[in-house]
């Protein structure tokens, strides 16, 4: 069970990252889910260590919501980045 609401949590995240940075019609659904789970590996690795390890380890909560949607969003400024030499 904890797989699925990875998937739907990640494609939420991934899709709403991609709305942030204007590509959402450039990805589907399956971009967005890979994007929305990168993201949050990304973000609890660079946010994570300034709140604390416990606050973001606790499961699914708007914090840990926050931090993977700014992770995604990082992670879609560095694909821009090397796509076409600016984030936007």
């Amino acid at each position: 069970m904890g797989i699925i609401i990875w998937l739907i949590i990640g494609g939420i995240v991934g899709w709403l990252a991609s709305i942030i940075m204007k590509r959402d019609a450039q990805q589907g659904i399956l971009l967005n889910i890979v994007v929305g789970i990168v993201g949050a590996l990304i973000g609890g690795w660079l946010i994570g260590p300034l709140l604390g390890a416990g606050s973001i380890n606790d499961g699914i909560s708007v914090m840990s919501f926050v931090v993977s949607l700014i992770g995604a969003v990082i992670l879609l400024a560095i694909v821009n980045l090397f796509r076409r030499g600016s984030v936007r």
